[in-house]
């Protein structure tokens, strides 16, 4: 089953994954699609308030971040899933995405603390859903006392849509099992 959609000018269709017996999602995946990497870059950008830096969560907003921080020349930051070697010092807070089995862990070292310290970030996803991910990101900001001016997506899924504290440039629904949006 699959899901068609228009991101960012683009279509595309997305494999639909089970997530429960009753409960499906539309798969985003950025990696390896540059022009649907680029052109969210673009259209997100031009919705962006003044900022300094760019926050994501490894991994799924990577390359959205990179194409962000190339396009309008800011730097980026990577929260990781665990406690690399070079890191000194690392603030940890603990995840539960819709999309990861089991407690995630995301961190910054000593040296991305001061990247962000201070700083008006815009954090940025692919896919916000629970907003699990997000909420980590958020502590993470508030234990370097980082000031957050945004929080963009590309996509908004089931509820996230109606947030309004996020800005997206499409809604991604939730599926039952037949493939039909619920």
């Amino acid at each position: 089953m699959e899901y068609k959609m228009t991101i960012a000018g683009l279509e595309r269709s997305l494999p639909l994954c089970k997530i429960t017996e009753d409960l499906y999602i539309a798969a985003f995946i950025m990696f390896n699609d540059v022009e649907i990497t680029e052109a969210c870059a673009t259209e997100l950008l031009k919705q962006a308030p003044d900022f300094d830096v760019l926050l994501t969560a490894e991994s799924k907003g990577i390359p959205l971040a990179y194409e962000m921080a190339r396009q309008s020349g800011k730097p980026y930051i990577i929260a990781r899933k665990g406690v690399k070697l070079y890191m000194r010092d690392a603030v940890i807070v603990n995840v539960k995405s819709i999309t990861t089995s089991g407690v995630q862990t995301l961190c910054l070292g000593a040296d991305e603390r001061k990247w962000l310290e201070g700083k008006k970030i815009l954090l940025v996803d692919d896919v916000i859903s629970t907003g699990e991910s997000l909420n980590a990101l958020e502590h993470l900001v508030e234990a370097v006392n980082g000031n957050i001016v945004g929080k963009f997506t590309v996509l908004a899924e089931g509820e996230a849509a109606d947030r309004e504290d996020i800005t997206y440039l499409g809604y991604l629904p939730l599926f039952n099992s037949d493939g039909e949006p619920q």
